[in-house]
């Protein structure tokens, strides 16, 4: 020690107290992480309030009873296609669809329906009676159905045995 110094009354204490403040530095990342949490949860918080008020139509109101007869329709497909399947030609600058039976049809007395079926909106459905002329053709006016994917089915039957025919066409 030096007693100099304590003799003249200049003493100076041998341990420097530290400073809290002078070594602090200031960091974004525990708030960026909070921001990136609190960000996350409102976006999955609006996913499921989306989900929540999505209107979820179903296929068909009695698709139950319709699974039970899906056998009947698998043998209604396969009598179509072995008689022929039946052509559908969607024409999109007439807004027309052309319904053609093939010619192992001709001489039957066909009879049925035809349902244009909207897969998003079951509201839209249409439904018309085929009615074949003596080319064994019908011609479908399409104006009044809205642009999008359209399922068409046809069931018809000859008095003995029923068939079945879809296509997908998409008006544009």
């Amino acid at each position: 020690m030096n007693w100099s110094a304590v003799k003249s009354g200049n003493l100076k204490p041998a341990i420097k107290m530290k400073s809290t403040d002078k070594n602090k530095s200031f960091t974004l990342w525990p708030y960026a992480i909070v921001v990136a949490m609190v960000c996350f949860m409102a976006y999955i918080a609006m996913f499921v309030y989306k989900a929540m008020n999505q209107d979820v139509d179903l296929v068909s109101k009695d698709y139950y009873q319709q699974e039970i007869q899906y056998q009947d329709q698998i043998d209604k497909v396969r009598r179509t296609q072995a008689l022929g399947d039946v052509m559908l030609d969607y024409r999109s600058t007439d807004k027309t669809i052309l319904l053609q039976m093939p010619a192992t049809y001709q001489g039957m007395n066909l009879s049925g329906t035809i349902t244009m079926f909207r897969p998003s909106d079951d509201s839209m459905d249409k439904q018309v009676p085929l009615q074949l002329g003596r080319d064994q053709s019908q011609l479908l006016e399409v104006n009044d159905l809205e642009n999008g994917l359209w399922k068409v089915r046809v069931n018809f039957t000859d008095g003995k045995e029923t068939y079945y025919s879809e296509k997908t066409i998409q008006i544009k």
